[in-house]
C-alpha cells in the first residue's frame, strides 16, 4: 500500500517480489494512479487504485506493507482518508509498517535509520513471516 507516488511501495515490491513463493498472491493498492502504476512498474502484477480498492484489499488481506501513515486519517499530505486509515488499521491482516517523520511521528523503540534500511527491515520480516506459516 503507498501514496503520493510509489516510490516506497515500488522499492519495497522491487526487493520483495523476486524473493515471494510462487504461490503468493500481491496486491499493490496505491492512493492514486501514480503510486499504483509506480508499483506496477516494479513488477506487481495485480493493482488496483483508490479508497474503495484499499478498503476491498485491507479486508482480504494477510500481511499490509507500506508508509506508517497510511494508518493515519490524513496521512501521506492528506491522501489518507479517514475511511482508509479505519480500513488499514481495523483490518486483521499483520501490518508492516516503515517508520517515516515525514507525518510528523516518532514511533519509540526504533532507531534513526536511512530508509532503505527500513525497507530491508520491512521486507525481511514479511519474509520471515511467509516462512512461520
Amino acid at each position: 500500500m503507498d501514496g503520493q507516488g510509489g516510490g516506497i511501495g515500488g522499492r519495497i515490491l522491487a526487493s520483495l517480489l523476486p524473493a515471494l513463493p510462487a504461490d503468493c498472491d500481491v496486491v499493490a493498492v496505491g492512493t492514486n494512479v501514480l503510486a499504483t502504476n509506480a508499483m506496477r512498474k516494479a513488477g506487481a502484477q495485480k493493482c488496483a487504485t483508490g479508497e474503495n480498492a484499499v478498503a476491498y484489499n485491507a479486508a482480504r488481506a494477510d500481511v499490509i506493507l507500506g508508509p506508517v501513515g497510511i494508518v493515519l486519517a490524513n496521512g501521506l499530505l492528506g491522501e489518507i482518508s479517514p475511511a482508509i486509515a479505519t480500513a488499514i488499521s481495523g483490518s486483521d491482516a499483520l501490518k508492516v509498517l516503515i517508520p517515516s517523520t515525514k507525518c510528523r511521528i516518532f514511533v519509540a523503540g526504533t532507531r534513526e535509520a536511512p530508509l532503505d534500511a527500513y525497507l530491508r527491515m520491512a521486507v525481511e520480516k514479511v519474509l520471515t513471516l511467509l516462512q512461520e506459516t
